[in-house]
């Protein structure tokens, strides 16, 4: 259950400054053709986060992906299931770790049906700057132009991008507990699936679905960060049972449906660097969270890869070890950038490792350290006690009812656990 403490934050809209494009990326793009990514929120725009995920640098830890290789004449279909209603859609694609400018030819969105397949008639042609094709500069991010698409909260949508000329090694997701699409050639168009006939487990370029009318009026989104435990790393494919999407479906439920933005990387860390699992929290924070329009709260539940990753069992090699006073230094950090935007913070304390790969003597006296803080401080504006709703009795153990089999990633029946613990009026 979440505890309330003596510190609110005031609640402002989140703003993006425009940034302006080099001249050479601008000069690359036109000589390419068609539109130029532009690379803004805009400030009083009605534009409101539906679904969202923090893009990664190519990579593949665990086994081959489409990142490293990149897409020549393919159409890349992808499924996300959108938080919150609206009348009118957009889509947010990243190039934020391109070397090259990306030619995005064209782009489609469409609802849902089976598999890879659409439903028939509702297929929309995106355009962006009114051309149907555009330039993202590299380290870029560029917005469709909007259109008519109504949707509702916890409905599905499908996003298909046509790469004719060659990407170069792509910006993507690596955890997304859905499946992609890839045909080769040009079938952005297709209601049926079958010329789909490669499939991955992450989300290639696709960083955002944003929608306006309806519900997006309402500036009261919630942004979930941290690592592979609020990226849904053990739940099911293609099940919609991260914990923020149990959360999610809580709000729809009560009559309440809210924006509920997840921005977890799995083997993300607050304080250090890592080769596959992203930039340390205490910078993406700026770029993956103060960025998304509308948002009110965001829910931290990060530290455990901080704690584990000096360990032998760290994928891609032991990171620095962090003590728990960095670590608690860390979270504070991201308290004063949230604050600074008027944003309110609820801290999630960190979920158990005993019988883990992580575990340890000294692992886990600084989980247990760090969970005390974020319990008495006073710091956070809020608390949820992730830890309690995964190991009532406080053993340090989770319930094998919520173990997904490593003794650190929830199962869905945990997930759904750690979402019911967050009070929904606190939020």
């Amino acid at each position: 259950m979440t505890t309330k403490t003596t510190r609110t934050a005031s609640t402002t809209t989140v703003r993006r400054t425009t940034v302006a494009l080099a001249t050479a990326a601008v000069l690359t793009a036109l000589q390419l053709g068609g539109a130029v990514a532009s690379e803004q929120r805009h400030e009083s725009g009605p534009w409101r986060g539906a679904w969202a995920t923090s893009p990664q640098s190519p990579t593949a830890p665990f086994g081959p992906n489409w990142s490293e290789q990149g897409f020549s004449n393919h159409t890349v279909r992808q499924v996300v299931r959108v938080t919150t209603s609206g009348t009118k859609a957009r889509i947010e694609l990243s190039n934020r770790y391109g070397t090259t400018p990306l030619r995005i030819t064209g782009a489609t969105v469409a609802r849902t049906d089976k598999g890879a397949s659409v439903k028939a008639g509702s297929v929309r042609q995106l355009s962006f700057g009114k051309g149907r094709s555009v330039t993202i500069p590299a380290g870029g991010t560029t917005y469709s132009d909007g259109v008519p698409f109504a949707v509702k909260a916890l409905e599905s949508v499908t996003v298909t991008l046509y790469l004719a000329a060659p990407t170069g090694p792509a910006t993507f997701h690596t955890f997304s507990s859905a499946t992609s699409y890839r045909a080769a050639g040009d079938h952005r168009s297709d209601r049926d699936g079958t010329a789909f006939t490669e499939t991955s487990d992450s989300w290639y370029y696709l960083s955002g679905v944003e929608v306006s009318g309806g519900a997006a009026a309402r500036r009261d989104g919630i942004v979930t960060f941290g690592d592979s435990i609020t990226d849904g790393v053990g739940s099911g494919l293609n099940a919609n049972n991260r914990y923020p999407d149990e959360l999610a479906e809580r709000l729809a439920a009560a009559g309440k449906p809210r924006s509920v933005l997840n921005h977890g990387i799995g083997g993300n860390q607050v304080v250090n660097d890592t080769t596959w699992a992203g930039e340390k929290g205490i910078e993406r924070f700026k770029k993956d969270v103060l960025t998304e329009p509308g948002v009110r709260t965001v829910i931290v539940l990060e530290g455990i890869n901080d704690i584990g990753g000096s360990g032998p069992a760290f994928p891609g090699g032991p990171t620095a070890e962090v003590s728990a006073e960095r670590l608690i230094e860390g979270h504070r950090e991201l308290i004063r950038q949230a604050h600074a935007k008027g944003i309110k913070v609820v801290g999630a304390t960190l979920t158990p490792i005993k019988g883990s790969f992580y575990e340890s003597e000294t692992n886990e006296a600084k989980r247990l350290a760090v969970n005390e803080w974020i319990r008495t401080s006073g710091e956070y504006d809020e608390v949820v006690d992730f830890d309690r709703a995964l190991d009532p009795k406080g053993e340090g153990v989770m319930l094998p009812a919520y173990d997904s089999g490593d003794h650190l990633h929830p199962s869905d029946a945990g997930y759904r656990a750690m979402a019911e613990a967050l009070d929904l009026d606190e939020l």
